[in-house]
């Protein structure tokens, strides 16, 4: 057991968290034991140390019990679950002047240095200055929540892979990186932090300011060569601004365009890739897996599953997950279990491509949609969906992730790519016929890069297909007599009564 208590500190470096609350009473009272609480609901088995920090004080501990028994008296505070990344993540919470500060992120553009160490010298200028200017010029993705006396400031990047929540009731108003810590105080209602956004929590709820948002502009004149050659200079930079310092990451694998080129270009940044593909029993996909794997030259670790596998899977997932979405289940569980293959190979760090349908059109629906439509409809979707991936799929992956342990980095998602991505005519991206081949200028990266055309033509075909997740639960549900919803919604209550007793 031990405790630090700090008036005041210099800062030392950033701070990576696993889990991060804030909470505010509304009435003044003392939250502290209200943070533990939030904290306490989230609670890994092990390796972890707990903080909690107001705009007086910080405490560390090493256990929830030893933090519980830490005398804090403060309306605002903040909290976290700190388990260890990287060699030089450092331990929180942290102390600046007169406030508390629970940062999670990466600054990817100034790879030499830490995300933590630039807010710290843009704090310098002012706490509201500091939060916007960091939202504003950080490359990378991050999230932080200030304590002051009489009210919490929280940012978020403008991509959001790293989920943040809040929600108020008559008592409190918080945030939390789980929805299950919301719910442990009674804070029924909740939202996603906004992407881009300063916001501010006080006695009156909450308040956002953009800050950097994704803008719909007009679609650039540009030929499909002049595309592909400026996708890839970029794309290439943001592998390998994930893998600077780095000694090994694992990438998510299936064989397919998006997996192949990450790993390819993981693999031409001088670090060591290890391809990680999951897949239930006898699917064709795996033979595909291993026959990409060879032509990139790069091991692959192939795991199988059971029906039983996915049986015992889905409480720890949807405990993740915090969602009984069918879809969202039957994606997230080969995330999980690749992120936890990746644990068990003593690596902490996880490439993946998701984010390139939404940003290069790999969706039926686009075609679709320009078919009944037009262009500018389509357009539109494009934006719509790409604004979205954080609430539809980023949150998901980087909580199924995040169960093991394991920091899941989208090398898509990099803000440069994004507005790049939607700057595009829709003429590199798809052809106007039903059946045909979508994310050409993706593909046409592929093909520059030297990826063989059985990789760079292949079809898109879903993870939850692919990897036969979904037949599974199919049979799973059937079994008790149930739809899928049906049968995922009961196991998500069951699990949530476990997780928050009854009380």
């Amino acid at each position: 057991m031990f405790y630090q208590h700090h008036k005041s500190s210099q800062f030392k470096g950033f701070v990576q968290t696993r889990t991060t609350v804030a909470v505010l009473g509304k009435k003044g009272q003392n939250v502290a034991d209200t943070a533990v609480a939030m904290l306490q609901v989230c609670e890994s088995a092990e390796g972890e140390v707990y903080g909690l920090a107001s705009s007086d004080a910080s405490l560390t501990a090493k256990s929830l019990a030893d933090l519980a028994k830490a005398k804090l008296d403060s309306p605002t505070i903040v909290g976290c679950a700190f388990s260890k990344i990287l060699k030089q993540d450092r331990l929180p919470p942290l102390k600046l002047k007169d406030t508390a500060l629970v940062f999670s992120g990466r600054d990817y553009a100034h790879a030499g240095k830490d995300a933590g160490e630039s807010f710290a010298r843009l704090f310098q200028t002012g706490r509201e200055q500091a939060a916007a200017a960091f939202v504003r010029k950080c490359e990378g993705d991050f999230l932080f929540v200030i304590a002051e006396s009489e009210g919490l400031v929280a940012g978020r990047d403008t991509i959001g892979l790293r989920s943040l929540y809040y929600g108020e009731n008559a008592f409190f108003a918080a945030l939390a990186s789980e929805r299950k810590a919301l719910w442990k105080i009674g804070i029924k209602k909740l939202e996603s932090f906004p992407i881009g956004c300063v916001g501010y929590a006080g006695k009156q709820g909450f308040r956002f300011v953009p800050v950097k948002r994704l803008e719909y502009l007009k679609p650039l004149q540009i030929t499909m060569e002049a595309a592909a050659k400026r996708l890839q200079t970029i794309l290439e930079l943001s592998v390998r601004d994930r893998v600077a310092g780095l000694k090994e990451v694992t990438v998510a694998f299936s064989g397919g365009l998006d997996s192949s080129i990450i790993a390819l270009l993981a693999k031409k940044s001088r670090v060591n890739v290890h391809l990680v593909h999951v897949a239930m029993e006898n699917q064709l996909e795996t033979d595909h897996a291993f026959r990409a794997a060879e032509e990139l030259k790069l091991p692959l670790c192939s795991y199988t599953y059971t029906e039983k596998d996915v049986q015992r899977a889905v409480p720890s997932v949807l405990e993740a997950i915090e969602e009984p979405d069918p879809v969202k289940l039957s994606i997230a569980i080969p995330i999980f279990w690749t992120a936890k293959e990746t644990a068990e190979m003593d690596c902490r760090v996880m490439l993946a491509g998701q984010g390139a349908d939404e940003l290069f059109g790999g969706y039926k629906r686009y075609v679709d949609d320009y078919l009944r439509f037009g262009g500018e409809k389509t357009r539109e979707a494009m934006f719509n969906d790409v604004a979205g991936m954080y609430e539809v799929n980023f949150e998901r992956d980087w909580k199924a992730c995040n169960a093991s342990d394991v920091e899941l980095r989208l090398p898509f998602a990099a803000r440069k790519i994004v507005e790049f991505a939607l700057s595009l005519p829709l003429e590199v991206k798809l052809e106007v016929e039903k059946n045909t081949l979508r994310k050409l200028v993706l593909r046409r990266v592929a093909k520059n890069l030297g990826l063989p055309s059985f990789i760079a033509d292949r079809p898109k075909k879903a993870v939850q297909y692919a990897t036969g997740v979904n037949k599974v639960l199919g049979k799973l549900a059937e079994k008790q007599d149930l739809s899928v919803r049906e049968y995922v919604e009961k196991s998500f209550q069951k699990t949530l009564a476990k997780v928050i007793p009854y009380e």
